[in-house]
């Protein structure tokens, strides 16, 4: 089977881990270009490539649609800001590509599911890039709820205390706007949500939020709370800042059962705090791989792989359009309850 053609568009802060992702894919996957408005951007992405593989030729491009006119492309990768991916996604998907978009998806549910629509009528596939679903640790929860372990699951907690100093939002005016990015809920917490839905397995019956802007010189909020309703009757409980002195703090998962209890902490929900069952399995014991270098954590490379198997025997990756729709759903309806 032939190597799957990958492209990248939008090579900024994350696309790094793109990259990587590919270079542990190469059996499967070859990047073949990489495009960015900032030329020097898209260079710097070809040379970390190339220094993997000093024999292939990745094309540099400063306009996406003249990539996707001249290059053989399979996937493209988008990382672009956050406002710009439902219109990058729709054009690339109508060149026939297949997509993998960074988070969020898009930022209207109506952008969402025309890409998912799209996708369905061309036979695409769309993969969103929450890639802690593959964290060792929360794969091996995951397996606990899907077993029942945890017997009535009453409620879980996400919690992302985090810093993004001023800084941070100056190196990129799109950040912290409405139009483009969204607050630290879409943006800083937005993986944890994910993974906490995931974990509660139900639809949202309602939300309440409260969200302000406390120290950041930014339009949307620097720190926000979300209380969630599920309709199994589950309660999901978020609190995200951006402002936690003076650095990052934790980003921790936990979920309470009437016969378990399990929290997932670490910088980035990368190590087991508390593992504890009314039952024992084999597994229980098994220790999980809990080194990162940073909050971006190591799950690019198997979200990737994931893909890439989806594409190759066409079934549909772990983390699907309707997937990646799910958090990005809960955030907007916490926006729309909480005008600041």
């Amino acid at each position: 089977m032939s190597k799957i053609k990958f492209a990248i568009v939008g090579c900024g802060r994350i696309s790094f881990k793109h990259v990587e992702a590919l270079i542990n894919n190469e059996e499967d996957a070859i990047l073949v270009a990489a495009c960015d408005i900032l030329e020097e951007k898209a260079i710097e992405r070809r040379d970390q490539y190339e220094r993997a593989f000093p024999n292939t030729n990745v094309k540099i491009y400063t306009d996406y649609m003249e990539m996707l006119k001249n290059e053989d492309i399979d996937v493209v990768t988008i990382a672009t800001e956050s406002g710009y991916h439902a219109k990058h996604a729709i054009d690339c998907m109508n060149y026939g590509a297949h997509v993998l978009i960074e988070k969020p998806m898009a930022l209207s549910v109506e952008d969402a599911d025309r890409m998912i629509a799209l996708g369905r009528e061309k036979h695409l596939k769309i993969c969103v890039s929450h890639q802690n679903r593959f964290n060792p640790p929360i794969q091996k929860l995951r397996r606990a709820i899907e077993e029942g372990r945890f017997g009535r699951i009453m409620n879980g907690t996400a919690r992302i205390l985090w810093t993004r100093d001023n800084n941070y939002y100056k190196q990129a005016p799109w950040r912290g706007t409405a139009e483009l990015d969204g607050g630290t809920l879409m943006n800083q917490c937005i993986h944890n949500i994910d993974l906490l839905q995931w974990m509660m397995g139900s639809e949202v019956e309602r939300i309440h939020a409260e969200r302000e802007t406390f120290l950041r010189d930014i339009e949307m909020e620097d720190f926000g709370a979300i209380l969630i309703r599920f309709k199994n009757g589950s309660i999901g409980i978020i609190e995200g800042s951006a402002v936690v002195y003076p650095k990052n703090l934790e980003e921790t998962l936990s979920i309470f059962g009437e016969t378990g209890t399990v929290v997932i902490g670490g910088l980035a929900v990368n190590e087991i705090k508390t593992w504890q069952f009314a039952d024992e399995r084999d597994y229980d014991k098994e220790q999980e791989e809990t080194e990162i270098e940073n909050v971006y954590g190591k799950g690019h490379t198997p979200l990737y792989k994931d893909f890439i198997d989806a594409i190759n025997n066409d079934t549909e990756p772990l983390i699907n359009g309707e997937e990646g729709k799910k958090s990005m759903e809960i955030i907007l309806k916490a926006y729309e309850g909480s005008p600041k």
